[in-house]
């Protein structure tokens, strides 16, 4: 009875543990942003994906919940403090998410080459793309 307890209990944690590692693990990379944020299927990302992507990380990277993020959240994201001041209007020392998203569509139209209002696999693997994962995956 006691080994089916302790067999029972490391079920349990295994099960507890594995979102965690699977999380700090998590696939990273252009196929992978498309795998995850392409609710449409189409084998590319559009600004709408992309905006509901960035948004969650935005609200992930503020784990004060204030609706913003200061400089050291910021810089968790690849935001440098030169970046910070550029898109903070404002002039508060952070960045809401209306700041945030005006990033994140600068870099998603860097990364959009042809202007098609969408980015593919390769388009997302350049050197712009990999700057815009940063800020959604």
């Amino acid at each position: 009875m006691r080994n089916a307890m302790i067999f029972v209990l490391g079920i349990f944690l295994a099960a507890a543990v594995a979102p965690l590692s699977w999380a700090q693990n998590a696939p990273s990379g252009p196929a992978a942003a498309i795998a995850a944020f392409d609710t449409d299927k189409d084998g590319t990302l559009s600004w709408d994906e992309v905006r509901v992507a960035a948004l969650a990380k935005f609200k992930a990277a503020d784990p004060d919940h204030d609706g913003t993020l200061d400089a050291k959240e910021a810089a968790k994201l690849g935001i440098t403090k030169s970046m910070l001041k550029k898109a903070d209007p404002d002039k508060d020392g952070t960045l809401d998410s209306n700041e945030y998203l005006t990033i994140v569509k600068q870099r998603f139209d860097a990364a959009d080459p042809d202007h098609d209002g969408t980015l593919t696999v390769k388009e997302l693997g350049s050197p712009q793309g990999r700057l815009l994962l940063q800020l959604i995956q």
